[in-house]
């Protein structure tokens, strides 16, 4: 979802300071789920949608801007500093909303969700694979493969993107719509190519709606607390990770079930402390928690952890 420009340096400088007595006050608990791990300040990363953990590189973290900014995936430490730009050759920015990595085949990816339409107009949407690059350091990047697609029934805004390799899928969640439904494409194209057609899943269970007081008081707001802005699956392959403005919701499966029977059980819940626009969200890569961060700049960076 996009936003207007940044704010200037003094703002910024301004809103840090907010930002970190805000978040040290709603991160006190011993232990915390919510830890502050950085602030993203980059002038060039305001609007943050997407984030990723490396499976290559230790320590390192890759974003990607909403639409309307250059087509670039940026690397970052888990501080929030930027280490890397790379251009993206090949792929446009239309409206990226989501990023995921995977290890496939002995090598590490990224996937880029070209899936936002705040209008509803979009016929067909794009998924973008890269290789992770084998250094940190500026560089360019061209898709090795793009699924293009369509929803079955219409169009739909979507802005949630998880990779499960081992099944060899691709899971997306539906934003606006409530419950938010699951669909699912194949993770490899077909040879000759074609559009695809998104295979509905499910319907996430248990996503927070507001409670009557809160929906009395403010319908509009209630009703953005569940939109659901990024998902993610853990390294492990049991846990799926979804993000709304003021929640994360951890579903598991059990078993050798598929991800729709995981999905239409009520998830584990957590509150967010303090996260403006919060719309990116990732596991760590070794599973043991998530990172989230906003559209906003600058914008906190935080480390959650699920096993108090």
């Amino acid at each position: 979802m996009r936003q207007g420009p940044p704010p200037s340096k003094l703002v910024r400088s301004a809103v840090a300071g907010l930002l970190l007595s805000a978040l040290a006050a709603a991160c006190t608990a011993p232990p915390p789920f919510a830890q502050l791990s950085g602030l993203i300040l980059d002038a060039k990363l305001a609007e943050v949608s997407g984030i990723a953990a490396s499976h290559r590189h230790e320590d390192v973290l890759w974003v990607a801007n909403d639409g309307g900014n250059a087509a670039r995936l940026y690397a970052i430490n888990r501080r929030g500093a930027k280490l890397a730009t790379y251009r993206v050759l090949g792929a446009e920015n239309t409206d990226w909303e989501d990023l995921a990595s995977f290890r496939l085949d002995g090598r590490d990816w990224l996937l880029v969700a070209d899936t936002g339409d705040n209008g509803g107009l979009r016929r067909t949407l794009q998924l973008h694979v890269f290789a992770e690059p084998e250094r940190i350091g500026d560089g360019v990047l061209r898709p090795a493969w793009t699924i293009v697609f369509r929803w079955p029934d219409g169009a739909r805004d979507c802005e949630a993107v998880a990779v499960d390799a081992a099944r060899g899928e691709v899971l997306l969640v539906s934003k606006k719509r409530q419950p938010p439904e699951l669909f699912s494409l194949p993770l490899r194209p077909p040879r000759g190519g074609g559009t695809l057609v998104a295979r509905p899943r499910a319907k996430l269970a248990g996503v927070p709606q507001g409670d009557k007081d809160e929906v009395a008081a403010n319908p509009e707001l209630a009703r953005i607390r569940s939109q659901v802005t990024a998902a993610d699956i853990a390294p492990d392959g049991r846990r799926f990770g979804v993000l709304t403005y003021r929640d994360v919701l951890l579903y598991e499966r059990r078993g050798a079930e598929d991800w729709a029977a995981a999905l239409s059980r009520r998830p584990e819940i957590h509150a967010l402390p303090l996260l403006p626009q919060a719309e990116a969200l990732a596991w760590s890569a070794d599973g043991l928690g998530l990172y989230a961060t906003g559209e906003f700049s600058p914008a906190p960076l935080l480390y959650l952890n699920p096993r108090r």
